[in-house]
């Protein structure tokens, strides 16, 4: 096992004990190699119950820890972390739905004008996400904007005062204040309260549609501290945007309504009953993260398409028309309250948080001649990409090593806000870049050392919002910046939002990503401009679009969603290719180098992410050699103490037992029956749906599958649910609550033919069988995860409980 003891994790709760609160218990690592499995002697003996396999571990019950009380222990100064490794703790969820008797025999009962009801909840529930995503982004935007311009005015005031009569060390003093103190309170109640609603959510959200469950991640509370925490980081002045998380608050949304009540307020709305299992949980969850795109962007197609490109891994066209259909339904909201909000009401002007301005193809068009130039931007973004996320890389495995204390991080968020106040001051206080404010656009123009009648022009970018000085690079007429301005804004920009992403506060990577990319592309548009001797095709606006999407397609990777984000947000289609140019080099280029920062980020934090493809030179390896054994399997009818110690055995967290026919009196393992999953016999033990061994011919209580949707998602622990020693004698028929038809694979199956199957049907378990049709192995999410394309060919990462 690597050296590592625990490690800090998205949901924030880095303890070694399991989070059910059994402290320091050893768990096995598959295949049997691990503390405590050599010497547990654990192979198939003859017993009450067979053994065959040993599953991969996973929590028992990732929800209810916050029911416990936590121990206080001593904290170590330094976390060791490895990055090849692959956590234990996340689990998968079921896509595949458990198709038992009880599911058919409902499936059976609603007629057709049943169906054609579910269907229109699903269209309902899909408005309802799109309207509440536009909702939530108004309130962000109009917050930060009043707040944002409260903040700015009053230092821009006492600037204008000091510069006066002396004294400018007070206004910066001032400004570094403002922005420590807003950010502090940004940072305590994501710090203290929900540790996953940091960054922009959007790592989290590609593993939730991936397959992997996330502590706490679509949970109401975690999207008021999103939502709170955006503001007052934005507000702060950090680096960074608020358009990322809106993915992230979109997510939330969806797997709110489509439940149909709320844990965290502990009500339930007795709605949407039907839909409360994963299969349908995570189809809403996508139309929701769609709608976040829509609403930042006011891009409806681009949200969609980023849904299918980094998300969900099953697709229909009728999810695409949902998935579609909420997204409008966002972008309109946002757009007619925003219009309203700004006394236009009829002009639906707003269609997203970030409006790039509209891009005049006459004036600003290109020409087949600029293609190489353009072409060129993209591979300068995918090296800058490439360097920001290799330096973000260090800067978080540092902090995964040496700041993990809430109070540090919190420390460490101030600090960052101070100094990028700092620095925004110092740049402004020494540039000498003046420009005429008649005919500019500027919202606060600061004169400091300039002549009656001009301000200055590095104020106009740091003295803003992140978003408002993206337009202004892209619309400013040429001339409006000096190119040393630009130079020296591009170079500290790059490191402050570099520094900032990572912070324990919410916020997103978009924003930054652009102006950074705007900036340099504008200072290029500039020399190009001067090498031509000022030619009307070298616009400068037009190169910090480019520039902006190089930047960001370096950071984030992502091709088809943004190549139309971009499109919408310009408003201009003729920009369409060279956009889609730019993005592929920048990512050809950047993958050369190292990988986009979501994914370096879930590589990080040792998730199981499974990509779209199986590693290429996979071939070579077998279902026989990946599978997990030996497999814990259950009878079809079984002793209702044997059940109980199978799932309170603490060493082995499996979460599904393929059933068989086989004599108890025998080692001889007939062959499969049916698969059942911890939670259904969690809540067959909870209901004591279990007979005397002497009635076996009686029939055990009926339940219904709303008992299984009521229980679902917080499954109560084995722990919590008492069975008298007379009840463990009874026996349980697990016939009718099984899923008598799990996908199979022969053990002979190729390494990228199990990897299909498991990941295109987003499956949680994967029986192994052999000619005979009897149980050898188990395919679980972490079996596949854990063999990856690395420098020098397939590895095997190691697995660990943390």
């Amino acid at each position: 096992m690597a050296n590592v003891a625990k490690k800090v994790s998205w949901s924030g709760r880095d303890r070694d004990d399991d989070e059910d609160g059994r402290a320091g218990e050893t768990t096995p690592l598959l295949n049997g190699t691990g503390p405590g499995a050599a010497g547990s002697g654990r192979q198939l003996t003859p017993s009450p119950f067979l053994r065959i396999g040993q599953l991969s571990n996973v929590d028992l019950n990732e929800d209810i820890h916050e029911l416990e009380t936590e121990v206080p222990r001593q904290r170590p100064n330094e976390i060791p972390h490895n990055e090849k490794l692959l956590s234990l703790k996340y689990e998968s969820l079921d896509y595949d739905n458990s198709e038992n008797q009880l599911f058919l025999e409902e499936e059976r009962r609603i007629n057709h004008a049943a169906f054609r009801t579910v269907e229109i909840k699903r269209w309902v529930i899909c408005a309802m996400i799109g309207i509440l995503t536009g909702l939530v982004a108004c309130f962000i935007d109009i917050v930060v904007e009043n707040l944002a311009g409260l903040k700015y005015r009053v230092v821009k005031d006492n600037i204008d005062k000091f510069t006066a009569k002396g004294g400018l060390s007070f206004s910066l003093l001032l400004w570094a204040t403002l922005n420590a103190s807003v950010v502090m309170v940004g940072s305590l109640i994501v710090a203290f309260i929900e540790p996953v609603a940091a960054g922009s959510g959007i790592p989290q959200i590609k593993c939730y549609l991936n397959g992997v469950k996330i502590p706490h991640v679509v949970r109401l509370k975690t999207l008021v501290i999103k939502v709170c925490g955006v503001i007052l980081s934005v507000v702060g002045g950090l680096a960074v945007g608020k358009e990322g998380p809106m993915i992230h608050s979109g997510s939330v949304i969806a797997a709110g309504i489509s439940q149909g009540r709320s844990t965290s307020l502990k009500r339930d709305f007795k709605i949407f009953e039907y839909f409360r299992r994963d299969t349908e949980k995570r189809d809403f969850v996508s139309a929701g993260a769609a709608a976040g795109v829509s609403a930042a962007f006011g891009a409806p197609v681009g949200g969609v398409l980023f849904s299918l490109e980094e998300g969900a891994s099953f697709w229909n066209q009728f999810l695409t028309w949902r998935i579609f259909f909420a997204s409008m339904i966002s972008t309109f909201t946002l757009n007619s309250v925003l219009s309203v909000y700004h006394g236009n009401a009829w002009d639906l002007s707003s269609p997203g948080l970030i409006n790039f301005g509209r891009f005049d193809s006459e004036k600003m068009g290109y020409t087949i001649q600029e293609i190489p130039i353009f072409i060129f931007m993209g591979v300068v973004g995918g090296i800058l990409g490439a360097l920001f996320n290799a330096l973000n890389y260090w800067l978080t495995m540092f902090r995964i090593r040496y700041i993990h204390r809430p109070c540090l991080q919190v420390v460490e968020a101030m600090l960052v806000a101070a100094v990028t106040a700092t620095v925004g001051f110092v740049m402004i206080y020494c540039s000498r870049d003046c420009q005429p404010i008649q005919g500019s656009s500027v919202a606060y123009p600061l004169q400091l050392f300039c002549a009656d009648g001009e301000y200055n022009s590095m104020a106009t970018a740091f003295f803003n919002t992140p978003e408002k000085s993206v337009v202004n690079l892209f619309h400013d007429p040429p001339g409006s910046y000096n190119p040393m301005t630009l130079g020296m804004f591009t170079l500290m920009y790059f490191f402050l939002a570099c520094w900032t992403y990572g912070l324990t506060v919410s916020a997103g990577v978009f924003i930054p990503s652009l102006l950074i990319g705007a900036a340099w592309g504008r200072l290029f548009g500039i020399s190009l401009s001067y090498l031509t001797k000022g030619s009307i095709w070298a616009d400068p606006g037009k190169y910090a679009l480019m520039g902006a999407a190089a930047q960001l397609g370096g950071i984030v990777r992502m091709t088809l969603s943004l190549t139309v984000i971009m499109m919408e947000a310009t408003g201009n289609v003729t920009y369409g290719f060279p956009i889609m140019l730019v993005l592929m080099t920048a990512k050809i280029v950047g993958d050369y180098f190292v990988e986009g920062l979501y994914d370096m980020h879930i590589q990080l934090q040792s998730v199981p992410f499974l990509h779209w493809e199986a590693p290429v030179t996979s071939h070579s390896l077998t279902a026989r050699e990946v599978m997990s054994t030996p497999v814990t399997c259950l009878r079809r009818i079984e002793r209702v103490g044997t059940v109980v110690d199978i799932l309170s055995d603490t060493s082995s967290n499996h979460n599904g037992f393929p059933v068989v026919e086989s004599n108890p009196d025998t080692t001889q393992v007939a062959g499969l029956r049916g698969l059942i999953l911890r939670s259904q016999l969690i809540v067959l033990l909870k209901h004591k749906v279990f007979v005397e061994r002497a009635n076996l011919n009686l029939v055990q209580r009926r339940l219904k599958l709303k008992d299984f949707r009521d229980a679902y998602p917080r499954f109560p622990p084995i722990q919590s649910i008492h069975v008298s020693q007379d009840e463990r004698e009874c026996m349980i028929d697990l016939s009718e609550f099984m899923n008598p038809s799990p996908y199979t694979v022969p053990q002979e199956a190729s390494l990228p033919r199990v990897f299909k199957l498991f990941r295109a049907l987003g499956l949680r378990h994967l029986v192994v069988v052999d000619n005979r049709n009897e149980v050898v192995g188990m395919v679980t999410r972490k079996d596949l995860a854990r063999y990856r394309l690395g420098k020098e060919g397939l590895e095997e990462l190691s697995l660990a409980q943390t």
